[in-house]
């Protein structure tokens, strides 16, 4: 009886870590990079980072972080001279 249920539980838990890797595939297959308008490269869905200072590049590369106006939307700056990063 006790093997039985251990046996059931493993076929649980390895039916879910089938589906999560076919639904992580899926949503890798979305996340190319496409929400961001007109950065990306005819080659392979990559984004386009030559216009990119070279902090834009680190924090996309380790935090993921698109620029704001690599995605085309509106942002809201700072006051000239306010001595302010990022307009909060």
């Amino acid at each position: 009886m006790k093997t039985a249920v251990i046996v059931v539980l493993m076929g649980i838990i390895l039916t879910m870590v089938v589906i999560q890797t076919f639904q992580l595939a899926n949503l890798k297959e979305k996340m190319t990079g496409l929400a961001v308008g007109g950065t990306i490269s005819g080659s392979g869905g990559k984004l386009d980072t030559s216009s990119w200072t070279a902090n834009e590049k680190m924090n996309y590369e380790m935090h993921g972080t698109i620029p704001a106006r690599a995605s085309g939307g509106n942002t809201v700056s700072a006051p000239a001279g306010s001595g302010m990063v990022g307009g909060c």
